[in-house]
């Protein structure tokens, strides 16, 4: 493998750590801590400057309660953009709530209309 293929396979891996951390709502502090390491260290590791062994990478994935193979994925950019169910459960739900919302505009309308025209026919 040459020095430039190392590099982007470290960036890679170094990119899904910080996915999946990110994913855990954890700083980069509670990693560090939890793998015994100080923080630069994770930034390093996360950043791709680090080569990173076997055993760091089985480490991080127990962290994460993943498959080793999950962090050596290099598609990972590419699920992590695919919109999983709940954001699209979450998109149909703001849809459904504006037209609630338009509905009720509607209603307020028509009964302001109606009560002026009774208002008027009273006169």
């Amino acid at each position: 493998m040459s020095d430039n293929q190392k590099k982007k396979t470290n960036k890679t891996i170094g990119k899904n750590i910080r996915t999946f951390r990110h994913q855990q709502g954890w700083s980069q502090e509670e990693v560090a801590n939890r793998l015994g390491i100080s923080i630069p260290a994770f930034s390093k590791i996360e950043t791709g400057v680090t080569d990173i062994n076997l055993s760091r990478l089985e480490q991080i994935a127990n962290i994460y309660e993943i498959d080793v193979v999950q962090l050596l994925a290099l598609d990972m950019e590419e699920i992590d953009q695919t919109p999983s169910n709940l954001s699209i459960v979450q998109k149909k739900l703001l849809d459904r709530e504006a037209e609630i919302v338009n509905l009720q505009r509607k209603v307020i309308l028509l009964y302001e209309e109606l009560r002026n025209t009774k208002v008027s026919a009273h006169m």
